[in-house]
């Protein structure tokens, strides 16, 4: 990529233009949705200690069970778009509804086993005796919710498919007002407690995928496109969503691991770390906008069988994936000295996180590039090479990561491993987006 002629003035404009148009939005859209589970916190951490507990449980077992099931979002996005590039909007739409269907139906099996298990998944995580059943009571009542979370995924890879990421901008700033105002009214307004915020999110979240349904569905019956489900079409939203989940699944079992090692290492680091990784989770949202236009605009390009514009788009892409690394880095710089105090006041908590800091802000470049070539070829369809790259990835950074406790080094040397995960990340991706065999024209790969 590196070798290519430098991209045209005018080309270099444009898609600029069509990287802002997306990712400001969908930017807008993924900070929204962490702030469902703050205002929870916010509440109900009135109502008393165990309370609380509870919620951050159950909020946690909740947020990984959807957070497994993204690749209806990413899935959706590429194939969609695929089909937007060839002009067949029907067919757009169609693959859309099928990856709506399916998480209806992933949703459903959800529910059947978080229903009567949830008293033994709380017990699973260590929850005292006083806050197990506070915890149990959300995931009960929260866990009903799940399917219109997991429409709002699949709805939302629909409108990014289809270029609009104002959209689902839209719904998540709704749905965070609607969620702050029904928690407050159903847990004091109501005396309902931990229960009336659990029913306020689940209220919330299925208003959110009324809206994505009524959208969609107007879209389908604009174009003539059925509302039933088509097997064929589930299937090929199957298959092109093992791999994102295998993808997804790896990278979670890095994150857990780098928190298990932190734990070993003490009090004091795994304070650290938890601030480190807040950062860390945060700027992931700004690289992570640039990757969702990159989904969209790259299977925009393939689908059209503009293989030259999908090769500059994506070179064009790193360039902003790079750029904004560096903003992001020098902002954690700047910023250190007013950060660490929001989340501590101990000095010794302050002091083990300073060096972790710097690291992760000498490694947004590196971020950056790693957010943007995954949507690239996410947008391209190549989840097989991505779930082989994660599980890649994975063992080269499990040994690394478990042995930070015998050599030393503490939380620095446990960021150092995680810099270490991304820059193999970078480098297998790296290699995939030179080669070119992600390349694959057509509105179906």
């Amino acid at each position: 990529m590196s070798l290519a002629p430098p991209i045209p003035k005018a080309t270099r404009r444009r898609h600029d233009r069509e990287i802002v148009a997306l990712a400001v939005p969908a930017f807008g859209a993924l900070v929204a949705e962490p702030l469902f589970v703050m205002v929870d916190s916010a509440i109900v951490g009135h109502l008393g200690t165990a309370q609380l507990a509870g919620l951050g449980i159950a909020s946690a077992l909740l947020t990984t069970a959807v957070s497994v099931f993204v690749f209806l979002a990413y899935a959706t996005t590429a194939a969609v778009a695929r089909r937007v590039g060839a002009g067949d909007l029907q067919a757009a739409i169609r693959q859309g509804m099928d990856g709506i269907w399916l998480a209806l139906l992933l949703g459903a099996v959800v529910i059947a086993v978080v229903l009567p298990l949830a008293r033994g998944i709380v017990d699973v995580f260590g929850a005292s005796a006083t806050a197990a059943p506070y915890a149990t009571t959300y995931l009960r009542i929260s866990s009903l919710g799940i399917p219109a979370m997991l429409v709002v995924l699949a709805a939302t890879g629909v409108l990014r498919g289809l270029q609009d990421t104002r959209t689902p901008l839209y719904v998540a700033v709704a749905g965070f007002i609607a969620n702050a105002g029904l928690n407050a009214a159903l847990v004091y307004g109501a005396g309902l407690g931990i229960a009336g915020s659990a029913w306020g999110t689940v209220i919330a979240q299925c208003g959110m995928a009324a809206v994505y349904l009524t959208v969609v569905v107007r879209g389908a019956r604009r174009h003539g496109v059925s509302l039933r489900p088509e097997a064929a079409g589930i299937r090929a939203s199957v298959q092109a969503g093992v791999p994102l989940l295998v993808r997804t699944l790896s990278l979670r079992a890095i994150l857990m691991i780098a928190t298990a090692v932190a734990t070993r290492l003490g009090d004091t680091d795994i304070a650290a770390h938890q601030i480190v990784l807040s950062l860390w989770s945060l700027l992931a949202f700004a690289l992570d906008a640039i990757a969702i236009a990159g989904q969209a605009v790259i299977g925009r390009y393939l689908g059209a069988e503009d293989a030259v514009g999908a090769r500059e788009a994506c070179r064009r892409m790193v360039q902003w994936g790079i750029a904004t690394g560096v903003v992001l880095g020098l902002l954690v710089i700047a910023s250190r000295p007013l950060f660490l105090p929001l989340f501590t006041g101990d000095p010794a908590v302050k002091s083990t996180a300073l060096p972790a800091l710097l690291i992760v802000a000498l490694s947004q470049p590196i971020s950056g590039v790693v957010f943007v070539l995954d949507g690239v070829l996410m947008g391209a369809g190549d989840g097989p090479y991505l779930a082989g790259a994660m599980v890649l990835t994975l063992v080269v950074f499990t040994p690394v990561a478990l042995i930070v406790p015998t050599l030393g080094g503490g939380l620095t040397a446990l960021w150092g491993a995680m810099t270490l995960m991304m820059t193999v990340r970078m480098l297998t991706l790296w290699l995939r987006a030179r080669s070119g065999r992600w390349i694959v024209t057509g509105a179906t790969r």
